[in-house]
């Protein structure tokens, strides 16, 4: 039978691993090839290659239209970022083309838009997808059509300055009791910047100050959103991803956490560009406070997919020292780097006080500032001078003592 002449049609991307699927980003050459295995001599008119990608989000909602009526409210949208087509086989003529038995192969080459796509994802309501899909047309048969996904992720380098910023912040909250007032429970958390990758440990610096008369419990939680945007109605859904729970804070007692660590597990990077979908991390640091509800204090938080070089993670942790309010010195958190032991026998006091007035001064910059001043700061702690018996720099205003006096 006719339909017993084509054995196979398969998408192959080149890929350097053959087990490993391909991953591209805007700008990059996506090829493969095309292959087609018939068991016998057939005819054919074309095979054409057709390469999209689309943001698609969809969902529903239950409306009411008075106490008898109900209807369903459906919402959706798109946003094309990849649309090209390619002929890979086609007579000049518009004749059919008669292939022989046996495997055929026909490349394809296409290069991604320059302007940024946005990473591959698979949501509840919504998906960002890219595919190369073929179509082979014979005479007297149906258009047979296969498709083949692949990824594109977009990179994300935590290596810049607003991503290597460190983030704080402090919330309080009255517990009651009854209508009246039981006491405050507050939180100040900070971390040292805003940009993770998956796979990494964030420190989480915090203080726990419980007034009531009960004890509470810290938690912190790396949360995930997912926003999806249709008419402009939202939809959304949270998930947890990571846990760190803390020792219990007794009545009228503080708790500070001294970096206890919270690793990230393998989670796919923020998106933020596109219009419809939006992925999204926070860090929470939260209370539960009996008789009322939970205070939680939220830091946002960015996954990327490009790690933090060492000079980069050195200045980072640097910076975060000096960008901070003045309420984080009363926590008992160290914010200014420790002089290599070698070294800290040679400092005199003479020399801390002279450093003194560049400290007062980095409270009066701005925050581009500050961090020069910190990268300063940290490099003022000298090595010891090589010993000589004679003083390579003599001071002449001094006048010689007599050494009979």
């Amino acid at each position: 039978m006719i339909f017993d002449k084509l054995k196979r049609l398969t998408i192959v991307f080149d890929s350097p691993e053959v087990n490993s699927p391909p991953v591209f980003s805007s700008g990059d050459v996506v090829s493969g090839k095309v292959v087609l295995e018939l068991a016998a001599e057939s005819k054919v008119s074309s095979v054409k290659l057709h390469a999209e990608g689309f943001a698609k989000v969809h969902w529903t909602e239950s409306r009411s239209a008075g106490s008898s009526t109900a209807y369903t409210q459906n919402y959706s949208d798109e946003v094309e970022y990849l649309n090209r087509r390619e002929v890979l086989l086609q007579a000049d003529n518009g004749e059919l083309t008669t292939l022989p038995a046996g495997r055929h192969e026909y490349p394809f080459s296409f290069q991604l838009p320059e302007e940024t796509l946005v990473t591959s994802f698979e949501g509840k309501h919504g998906s960002i997808r890219y595919w190369v899909k073929v179509k082979l047309h014979r005479p007297w048969n149906t258009v047979k059509k296969i498709r083949k996904e692949f990824t594109v992720i977009e990179p994300i380098d935590i290596n810049t300055p607003s991503l290597l910023a460190p983030q704080a912040g402090t919330k309080e909250k009255m517990a009651r009791v009854w209508y009246r007032n039981a006491g405050q429970v507050s939180i100040t958390a900070k971390i040292d910047r805003k940009g993770y990758t998956p796979g990494e440990v964030i420190p989480v610096f915090a203080e726990f100050d419980n007034s009531t008369s009960r004890s509470v419990v810290p938690k912190a939680y790396i949360t995930q959103t997912q926003t999806f945007i249709a008419r402009g109605t939202m939809k959304q859904k949270r998930a947890v991803v990571a846990t760190l729970c803390g020792d219990v804070v007794g009545a009228r007692r503080r708790d500070t956490w001294h970096g206890r660590a919270i690793k990230i597990p393998p989670v796919g990077p923020s998106i933020l560009q596109c219009r419809i979908i939006r992925v999204e991390y926070s860090l929470k640091v939260c209370v539960d406070i009996p008789g009322t509800s939970k205070l939680c204090l939220e830091l946002p938080l960015v996954m990327g997919t490009i790690p933090l070089h060492p000079f980069g993670s050195r200045t980072s942790s640097v910076s975060s020292q000096y960008s901070l309010n003045l309420d984080w010195l009363r926590m008992a958190i160290p914010e200014r780097p420790e002089p290599p032991p070698d070294y800290s026998s040679v400092v005199s006091d003479e020399e801390a006080v002279r450093s003194a007035p560049i400290a007062r001064l980095e409270e009066d910059l701005g925050v581009l500032e500050r961090s020069l001043v910190a990268y300063v700061q940290e490099f003022r702690f000298r090595p010891p001078p090589v010993y000589s018996e004679v003083d390579p720099n003599p001071s002449f205003s001094m006048r010689p003592r007599c050494m009979t006096c």
